[in-house]
């Protein structure tokens, strides 16, 4: 549905491709998307991404920043602390987790959200 300036409203997976692009030119490795539409309480879609470093997390954050506020996505929350190895976005309908290997390997958020759909924006 067109808004009041005639330019349709963008829809939360349009706002997810310009999240996994922003990554992917980045260098962002392993990008997985799933759909938690009622599984989670508090978001619709986990974008899940590995970095090789924490400065690569902290180059994919900062693009993946650009990206989202230049295209006018709202972000409620982010986190600012560089260092932990993961690092979070939260966009209110798809959250971002930016994850070293070994992040990613010990908290295993692909394993946990297993009964998630996983979306392909092909």
């Amino acid at each position: 549905m067109p808004n009041s300036n005639n330019i349709p409203k963008r829809t939360t997976l349009d706002e997810i491709r310009i999240a996994v692009t922003a990554i992917e030119d980045k260098k962002g490795e392993s990008v997985r998307i799933l759909d938690v539409t009622g599984k989670s309480s508090i978001t619709d879609y986990l974008i899940l991404a590995t970095g090789t470093s924490d400065p690569h997390l902290k180059a994919l954050k900062g693009t993946l920043d650009q990206a989202l506020k230049g295209a006018g996505v709202q972000l409620i929350g982010e986190d600012r602390e560089v260092g932990s190895g993961w690092l979070v976005v939260d966009a209110f309908d798809f959250m971002v987790h930016l994850q070293t290997e070994e992040m990613r390997e010990l908290y295993q958020l692909d394993r946990l959200w297993r009964d998630a759909e996983e979306v392909s924006l092909s």
